[in-house]
């Protein structure tokens, strides 16, 4: 039986006093998307309103799996998600949430999400998430009342990547919200690949690290012989 994938996008194409032009970063979705299709899994796409979301990063196009993902059934796909709350997510065995600045925007309170997260993540379904994207995990709380990410280990975009990126823009610092709710936070290089895995928790720093997510989750659903 075929493994069954959600990526959960944002709908934010704009963020902060400037209002700098964002979405879902081009290769944290095109990465992963290319490991799971690889694997032969089934993809669907569901995004906070139902909305057309947006994509960033287009001036990386010509990386191959990001030209597959735009000239493919990826964008095609994400350009048609269906509205999270319309969606059994009872019915996948992982989801998975990109970055871009985008989700900083509207996935640090959503309702829906955080619940969503949890009961995927209490049924030892695979929660996965890269750069920005771990910001849907925050806020998340479990069924006995603590954090998700509590004694979790970590990664996401990093203060100082953040310091050299788009700190004028975002509405807090994603490494120490994070970590304030007690979450193991572990910070390689700048820009360099980092993802980790812990247990059916799976997460990744930055653009380079979405490869390494998507990995890391088709190797946990292979193990369990879906």
């Amino acid at each position: 039986m075929k493994a069954k994938v959600l990526i959960i996008v944002s709908n934010a194409n704009a963020i902060g006093p400037n209002k700098r032009r964002t979405g879902t970063f081009l290769s944290e979705v095109a990465h992963p998307y290319a490991e799971f299709e690889n694997a032969d899994f089934q993809i669907d796409f569901a995004s906070l309103t139902g909305g057309s979301p947006f994509l960033d990063a287009l001036n990386l196009a010509d990386d191959p799996d990001n030209l597959k993902f735009l000239t493919g059934k990826g964008w095609e796909d994400m350009h048609k998600a269906a509205k999270l709350s319309e969606v059994d997510v009872n019915n996948y065995d992982a989801v998975f949430v990109p970055g871009g600045l985008a989700p900083m925007v509207d996935m640090p309170e959503n309702a829906e999400l955080k619940k969503v997260i949890a009961e995927a993540y209490e049924r030892n379904a695979v929660v996965g998430a890269v750069c920005h994207g771990p910001v849907s995990l925050l806020n998340v709380k479990l069924s006995d009342g603590t954090y998700l990410v509590n004694g979790k280990n970590i990664a996401s975009f990093t203060t100082e990547e953040e310091d050299s990126y788009a700190r004028a823009d975002v509405p807090f610092d994603l490494q120490t919200a994070l970590t304030e709710q007690g979450a193991i936070f572990h910070a390689a290089e700048a820009w360099s690949a980092n993802s980790i895995a812990d247990g059916n928790l799976v997460t990744g720093q930055n653009p380079a690290s979405a490869k390494g997510v998507g990995e890391k989750i088709v190797a946990i659903l292979e193990s369990k012989n879906l």
